[in-house]
């Protein structure tokens, strides 16, 4: 039987394509570790996320590329993440998050602070470190949605967020009465969502949400100009007075210089429990349609269902409550979407760069 060697190892692992990156792992550093017993060699892969949709095909496509090396008996494909930075962002306010995205909406009533929590819960169940900012300080919801009322806590001037399904939290709501009214004009809006960035102690987070009001007002100006936004995940209904809001928000944050990294359809279709029977309440298939027409990624479809409201309603959402369901997987499918486009964005950025693995480590 053929000695295996690792420089044949290699050579198998640079036809290995990554396939949101167009480029081979040898190439992209993606190799961390090459193991190798006789005919038996163990692989492991440097994500730039832990929420990587395309995991599986890399393994599939790695083991097929090793086992046709002479001598191969058996390949073993482990992974390993270490999340892309935005570079922009970090040399713009470093305040210990690789990247921030916002959730957006044309218009209200649309699901987007439900989209934002079940979007940073995800990413957390996936692996990587979450941090959830309710910009939208007019109607903060996010305590209520993550079933956390407790006011935070300050260490060495910083306030400490507090934790809820893995993800930090900041808003509005844990310092005010639920029942007072917020009425601020535009510099107060900007300098608090200045001090929830700068005064939150978030710690080294891989993403950071950012809840923002809808609209196009204040909010999202002042986090424009406070930060360098890695992109924007942009969520809308079917029905075509919600898709109408989706042009007017994807030119704004254009103009921003903001990247839109897609547009969510929330609301999408209902499927009755009792008979299996579809209902296109809202329409369906505008969000796909209008993300086309404004040439931007459509990330995905969201269904209406009751426990979404209900989980909402009492700090357990979807994809805690329910994780079996249509909507749950949905939405779990859309943050690793939201997740390599990010990696995407910074990997094709001339300002970032991934570094996988400086050391591939070869054991026999």
């Amino acid at each position: 039987m053929s000695k295996v060697t690792e420089a044949q190892v290699m050579v198998a692992l640079s036809q290995v394509i990554e396939p949101e990156l167009h480029k081979n792992l040898v190439a992209l550093k993606m190799v961390k570790e090459v193991k190798i017993d006789e005919g038996n060699v163990g692989v492991t892969i440097m994500l730039t996320t832990p929420a990587c949709p395309l995991k599986h095909q890399m393994e599939a496509d790695t083991i097929k590329a090793v086992m046709a090396v002479a001598g191969v008996e058996k390949v073993t494909v482990s992974f390993d993440a270490r999340v892309s930075t935005d570079a922009r962002l970090m040399g713009q306010m470093d305040i210990g998050v690789r990247n921030a995205v916002a959730i957006a909406s044309g218009k209200g009533g649309v699901g987007k602070s439900t989209i934002a929590t079940n979007l940073a819960i995800s990413l957390a169940l996936e692996g990587a470190t979450v941090g959830l900012l309710d910009a939208d300080v007019y109607g903060p919801n996010i305590p209520m949605m993550m079933g956390i009322n407790e006011r935070p806590k300050s260490e060495n001037g910083k306030i400490i967020p507090p934790e809820s399904h893995g993800v930090k939290l900041m808003s509005m709501g844990f310092l005010i009465n639920p029942n007072d009214p917020v009425i601020w004009r535009g510099p107060m809006i900007h300098t608090a969502l200045r001090q929830f960035l700068q005064d939150v102690n978030w710690g080294n987070l891989d993403y950071l949400l950012i809840d923002l009001p809808p609209g196009t007002g204040d909010a999202s100006l002042s986090l424009a100009q406070s930060l360098s936004l890695t992109g924007v995940v942009i969520v809308t209904t079917p029905q075509q007075v919600a898709l109408s809001d989706v042009v007017r928000g994807v030119a704004m944050f254009k103009q921003l210089n903001v990247p839109i990294l897609g547009v969510v359809e929330n609301m999408s279709y209902f499927v009755a429990p009792d008979t299996g029977q579809r209902y296109d309440i809202f329409g369906h298939g505008g969000g796909a349609k209008m993300a086309k027409e404004v040439e931007v990624n459509f990330l995905g479809e969201v269904p209406l269902e009751p426990q979404i409201r209900v989980g909402g309603d009492e700090g357990q959402p979807i994809v805690v409550r329910e994780p079996d369901s249509v909507a749950a997987k949905s939405i779990r499918a859309i943050a690793r979407q939201v997740a390599a486009a990010v990696s995407v964005r910074n990997l094709t950025s001339d300002s970032s760069k991934f570094e996988g693995a400086p050391e591939l480590k070869i054991l026999r």
